[in-house]
């Protein structure tokens, strides 16, 4: 009888919550019948709206002018185009069709439906071209430097460092946050000396992971690492090196290989090359190569390779193309590097300037010899300098001033870029104008120190 009542009141209970459950749901349907408004222009009746054009068919755009536009009768030395890839009709051409076929851009990263035959095709190429066992392609030269350091390096890691690196690699060591010790630039005797210090304190223990990071032409001074000596710390302080290869791709070497192929030093003693297709594959993107384990801890650890647009096709192939121009003329390596060389000479014979750069190195430095100016109004005469060559047809660049309060960066300088297209006459015209522009627009002898 207990029983009998129970199932009573169970069935009562579910009819009272199933009408509570519709008069709520009615509730909320008629209340937001009664909430919704019409536009009182339409009529509560829906309209046809066509939007405005952001921009109108018969609007005609005109690009402001830029400062330091260039066109084709100014001679450019500023630009890192060391083999100058970026005219080549051919790699242009192929870069059209590329965006025939694939648009302008590939739509997402890598790991999600940005990666496009093309990005494999490159990669393969370049493994090959490399010799190592596997790379990968970033979007953006920058990105691949400042991305591969804090995807190996960490918070309790230590990093050596040469004290001339470039901006990229100081931006990738702080976003490491590593323990991070700078060596004078070029001096190896220095790092061991770090090195053996650190040894002694325990700070290189099995617990700890240590890098060494160098460039293999350092981009702030145009002077080229020791690379042997540093393989050599490297493996006796079980250091894992990775070298920044940017302006040794396809300027060093036989083959354009870099400063491996170059001092004969097997790819295998260094961890990591990183290195930019910005300079001579005149295009856009970088690159990691090593180990099939290193670059697949590169994939899945590599913000910028993960998080960002992958490289559009158009460029992606421009790269390829740029490959097989390089590996189809190797003797294009060898007239860079006479041209180098042929540079350095005539820059030694400056009257006002001094330079810095290895003879084979197509990045040199020119300072000013008088040393008694702060670095800003260095600055501001090597840029009236600049401009007044720039008046003359040549065009240069000077380089940023502002020193790291940890790293001790060179002074203001004016950077040139040698390339393959430069002729004896074009380099005695590039001297003989700076020593003028230092007559009219340098500083004055009388000028004292400020």
């Amino acid at each position: 009888m207990i029983m009998i009542d129970i199932y009573d009141m169970a069935g009562w209970w579910t009819l009272i919550m199933a009408l509570q459950v519709v008069a709520i749901s009615m509730y909320f349907f008629w209340s937001k019948r009664k909430t919704k408004t019409y536009d009182p222009l339409c009529n509560g009746k829906a309209i046809n709206w066509k939007p405005v054009p952001i921009v109108e068919h018969d609007v005609t755009v005109e690009e402001p002018p830029l400062m330091g536009k260039i066109d084709d009768n100014v001679l450019n030395v500023g630009a890192s185009s060391f083999l100058c890839l970026h005219k080549e009709e051919s790699i242009t051409e192929d870069a059209l069709k590329s965006l025939e076929k694939y648009g302008v851009g590939s739509c997402g990263p890598r790991g999600f439906y940005g990666t496009i035959d093309v990005h494999l095709e490159l990669e393969e190429r370049l493994a090959n071209f490399l010799e190592v066992e596997e790379t990968c392609v970033y979007s953006y030269g920058f990105s691949t430097v400042a991305s591969a350091i804090p995807s190996y390096a960490k918070k309790r890691d230590i990093i050596f460092a040469d004290e001339c690196v470039w901006f990229a690699i100081q931006k990738g060591i702080d976003a490491s946050r590593s323990t991070v010790r700078y060596f004078k630039h070029n001096n190896a005797d220095h790092l061991e000396e770090m090195l053996a210090e650190a040894k002694r304190k325990n700070e290189l223990n099995s617990r700890r992971r240590a890098f060494l990071i160098a460039e293999a032409i350092y981009f702030n001074t145009g002077e080229m690492c020791p690379l042997k000596r540093l393989v050599q710390l490297a493996r006796k302080y079980k250091l894992r090196i990775i070298l920044d290869e940017s302006l040794t791709i396809g300027v060093l070497g036989k083959h354009g290989r870099g400063i491996t192929e170059y001092l004969d030093i097997p790819r295998d003693e260094i961890d990591l090359i990183v290195g930019s297709l910005e300079h001579s594959f005149a295009t856009v993107g970088g690159f990691c190569a090593g180990t099939h384990f290193i670059v697949e801890h590169q994939r899945l650890s590599g913000l910028g390779y993960c998080f960002s647009a992958s490289l559009p096709p158009m460029l992606t192939q421009a790269a390829i193309s740029a490959l097989d121009i390089i590996e189809s003329i190797p003797n294009i390596i060898e007239e860079l590097n006479e041209n180098s060389k042929k540079l350095s000479k005539s820059l030694s014979q400056l009257k006002y300037f001094t330079f810095r750069g290895d003879d084979i190195s197509p990045i040199k430095h020119v300072y000013l010899k008088k040393d008694d100016l702060t670095d800003r109004l260095k600055h501001t005469y090597l840029r009236n300098i600049t401009n007044y060559c720039m008046e003359k047809g040549v065009a240069m660049t000077v380089a940023a001033y502002l020193r790291d309060v940890e790293i001790n960066c060179p002074e203001p300088s004016i950077r040139l870029a040698c390339s393959t297209k430069l002729t004896d006459d074009t380099i005695s015209l590039i001297c003989s104008l700076l020593d003028e522009a230092y007559e009219k627009v340098g500083p004055k002898p009388e000028l004292q120190a400020v």
